[in-house]
């Protein structure tokens, strides 16, 4: 299995791993370790190079299989062999705009949750910007301005983000710790992560979030639709930050 080094420590983008096996089929790599997100959750697939043979090359792909994590490189990149060490490393920018998407969306669902009680129906997210679907009849244009207004207080209180892996009998009795309106944990998962806003909101999660809401910035929430009685749509945006 490949060690998944995103889960302890998002902040890592650049490492070394070995190559544990190819697949001449797909042109793909299996690494001992690596810190690129496969995509899941709403959140999308990192981007990023490898680097051996004294070449950088782009992972076009990333692909989760029971074995481990897949890196599907471009045709004209030579396929490492098996033992070979090479040198991994993420498009940190985009990560980290990714981070900061993910965690303010959080935010605003722990906020939306907390003052109405309203549940999640489904998500979605790009680099600095996404949007939620909510179970919340009563929401109008009007409370829009109240949500963005509370979601910021939220973020200028800079609460520390944590996150933890529990087996899945202890998660699931803390309470309201599943936010969407269905269960997509599938029965298989032994183990739950978890991710809370320390004081807001805890949820189970495997995305990567920044450590404190300080460094998401401000949120626009910018655009709100209706998609039925119960369904509501609320679109934000971020600002950029200065590369890191």
């Amino acid at each position: 299995m490949t060690t998944l080094l995103y889960l302890e420590d998002p902040y890592l983008h650049e490492f070394e791993a070995s190559v544990t096996s190819i697949d001449p089929t797909t042109h793909a790599i299996l690494l001992d370790r690596s810190a690129f997100y496969p995509g899941g959750g709403g959140q999308p697939a990192d981007h990023g190079w490898l680097n051996y043979a004294g070449a950088s090359y782009p992972v076009i792909r990333l692909r989760k299989a029971p074995e481990g994590l897949w890196h599907h490189l471009p045709p004209e990149a030579p396929l490492p062999t098996p033992g070979t060490m090479i040198q991994g490393k993420l498009d940190w920018e985009r990560r980290y705009a990714l981070m900061r998407t993910h965690t303010a969306l959080h935010i605003l669902c722990g906020v939306v949750f907390r003052d109405y009680g309203a549940l999640v129906t489904g998500g979605d997210m790009e680099p600095l910007q996404g949007r939620m679907d909510f179970e919340f009849e009563s929401l109008t244009k009007d409370l829009v301005a109240v949500i963005e207004e509370s979601v910021n207080r939220e973020v200028q209180a800079a609460h520390p983000v944590r996150t933890a892996i529990l087996p899945r009998e202890e998660a699931f009795q803390i309470p309201d710790l599943i936010r969407t309106k269905i269960n997509l944990l599938p029965p298989e998962i032994t183990h739950v992560r978890t991710v809370e806003i320390v004081g807001l909101d805890l949820q189970a999660d495997g995305g990567t979030h920044v450590r404190n809401t300080a460094e998401v910035g401000l949120i626009r929430v910018v655009d709100y639709k209706s998609k039925g009685k119960t369904n509501k749509r609320l679109y934000i945006a971020l600002e950029p930050l200065p590369s890191r």
